[in-house]
């Protein structure tokens, strides 16, 4: 059995696992940096130094956690972008350090495909072709998967990502720091119906995404509304906001897969935690006949198991990394 040691620390969750082969967690420790909540959002030079200081721990903890030594791991893989550039070139420095003084595989991986691969920890029998929906904080894109090494991005943001339409309008709402599960959770008592918010890029046979438009048609609501009356509708106004965004990202994901008669359709990335996401997409893809998987709540945050699971074939396929790799910032899904 091969044990993959890996390290995920692109914006402001450092996390430390270890995947067999087999797709099987032995262990995955997260530490989460509650310090950003201070300032409304992440500080990139404070994850820096948070991911320097919680990293050689955790991973002392996580192989504790495996029951494994450091001569028990067959290789290293780490998050290489996109990301925060000092974030992640915290990570990326002590995996090439590790792989160079245990004398064993690096492997670079892409943190958007990580985010699909978290889908292969709980089915590891999941194979292409599929369509897949990837929504975060900074990326939402739809990804035409033939192979696990042939896809094309079929759509993506124009602007902003459907992660940060949650966390910014939460904000404008008055939700603390991550706004987007706290939304969540709000809305699920409210009436989506009580506003109407734009839906942006409705054309037909378009499966891009825009979100900045959305958040200034928020703003510009609750400009004339007085702090009373949100307080009052604050559960209406969030489900309305959740209703738009879910909306967007519902019809898009489905007019594709159903043009393109795609029967898998596999969603990653934060936002695949909401709820209402979760119930809609799963209901319109069922009147289509396609199958659709959402990972596990825990490995829809970023997460090293999912680093982990994307490094699996690499590491089959020996496509290795040199110990000159370097991080970059760059967005999108691509494969390194």
């Amino acid at each position: 059995m091969t044990n993959i040691l890996a390290f995920e620390t692109s914006c402001d969750d450092t996390s430390v696992a270890v995947v067999t082969d087999r797709y099987k967690v032995l262990a995955n420790i997260i530490s989460s940096q509650l310090d950003h909540a201070d300032f409304g959002g992440v500080v990139p030079e404070v994850a820096s130094r948070l991911h320097i200081r919680n990293i050689v721990p955790l991973t002392q903890a996580a192989l504790k956690k495996a029951g494994l030594t450091f001569g028990e791991i067959n290789a290293i893989a780490v998050s290489v972008n996109p990301g925060l550039i000092g974030a992640l070139l915290v990570g990326v420095s002590f995996a090439k350090s590790l792989a160079y003084g245990l004398s064993i595989p690096l492997i670079a991986v892409n943190h958007m495909l990580g985010h699909v691969y978290a889908n292969k920890l709980e089915h590891p029998e999941l194979e292409p072709p599929y369509l897949a929906l990837i929504v975060s904080g900074g990326h939402t894109e739809l990804v035409h998967f033939s192979a696990e090494d042939d896809f094309r991005i079929v759509g993506q943001t124009r602007d902003d990502a459907a992660g940060e339409a949650f966390d910014k309008t939460a904000k404008l709402i008055g939700l603390g720091y991550p706004g987007g599960p706290l939304l969540d959770r709000i809305a699920r008592n409210g009436d989506p119906d009580f506003a109407e918010f734009p839906r942006g890029l409705k054309q037909k046979d378009n499966y891009d995404f825009s979100f900045s438009g959305f958040k200034t048609a928020v703003r510009n609501y609750l400009s004339d509304k007085n702090p009373q009356f949100i307080e009052n509708h604050l559960a209406d106004i969030a489900a309305s906001v959740q209703k738009a965004i879910v909306e967007s990202l519902v019809s898009k994901t489905i007019n594709y897969a159903r043009k393109n008669k795609l029967g898998t359709i596999i969603v990653a990335g934060g936002v695949s935690a909401n709820s209402l996401l979760r119930k809609n997409l799963t209901r319109s893809a069922q009147k289509i006949g396609a199958e659709i998987y959402f990972p596990p709540l825990e490995y829809c945050m970023d997460n090293a198991a999912m680093i982990g699971a994307a490094a699996v074939n690499k590491f089959l396929r020996n496509e290795f990394a040199g110990l000159d790799l370097n991080a970059f910032s760059t967005k999108g899904i691509r494969r390194i």
